[in-house]
């Protein structure tokens, strides 16, 4: 049987993937990728587990343990080797989640983002909503990385983490259109999961795993890091 021919890939692709290698000859399964990239977000998802995997995530909001569920949910981000969000974005979920109603509204809507039963565009845009909804002190609580973090810590099968520079320049450099808007909405996460679904075919060969493949494969392209 014939095996399929791959159209080349564009340039702008090709020299992402030269200087992804260059870092990490090995790829995906490179150790200094596992040891500076992976591994350490594979933990955060370990422990997340640990606290907040389905059943007790479920039992937790059974019990209306809100509180909890939200003070879990900041110590996993809290505990990981290389915090993912900024430190002033921490400070605004936990003025956002001090008080019952925030607490009650931070942790049901993550519930349903990560468990629902709705289709996730619907439910990327009910999350949205509860985002903007919470109480807010001084710093905005809706951005795109408080927005991404949580979905992607739980779910890297399907979520992604969206630090809005880095994937711009990323998606420049690989010459991935990208229609960038601060304001979260679903359109904007639909083409960053399809840039990262791009990501996954185009380094197929390279034995990608899962979002977190993808994801520090876009940070090495646009972060000032690489």
């Amino acid at each position: 049987m014939d095996q399929a021919v791959h159209p080349p890939l564009p340039a702008g692709a090709r020299r992402c993937r030269k200087k992804f290698l260059e870092y990490f000859p090995g790829g995906f399964r490179d150790a200094d990728y596992l040891a500076l990239e992976r591994d350490y977000k594979v933990e955060t998802h370990a422990r997340w587990n640990d606290v907040l995997g389905p059943a007790e995530f479920r039992s937790l909001i059974k019990a209306g343990a809100h509180a909890e569920i939200a003070a879990r949910a900041i110590r996993v981000e809290q505990r990981s080797r290389h915090s993912m969000i900024f430190s002033f974005e921490k400070m605004a979920l936990r003025d956002a989640v001090r008080s019952p109603a925030g607490a009650r509204a931070f942790a049901r809507g993550l519930f349903d983002l990560l468990h629902g039963s709705a289709p996730l565009p619907r439910r990327f845009e009910k999350w949205i909503g509860v985002v903007a909804g919470l109480p807010r002190r001084q710093t905005r609580v809706l951005t795109w990385p408080l927005l991404t973090v949580f979905g992607f810590i739980a779910r890297p099968d399907s979520q992604l983490f969206v630090k809005p520079t880095v994937t711009r320049r990323a998606a420049l450099a690989y010459g991935f259109e990208f229609r960038y808007s601060p304001r979260p909405s679903w359109p904007v996460y639909e083409a960053v999961l399809q840039f990262a679904a791009r990501v996954r075919r185009d380094t197929a060969d390279l034995g990608p795993r899962d979002m977190i493949d993808a994801q520090s494969f876009i940070w090495v392209q646009g972060s000032d890091e690489y």
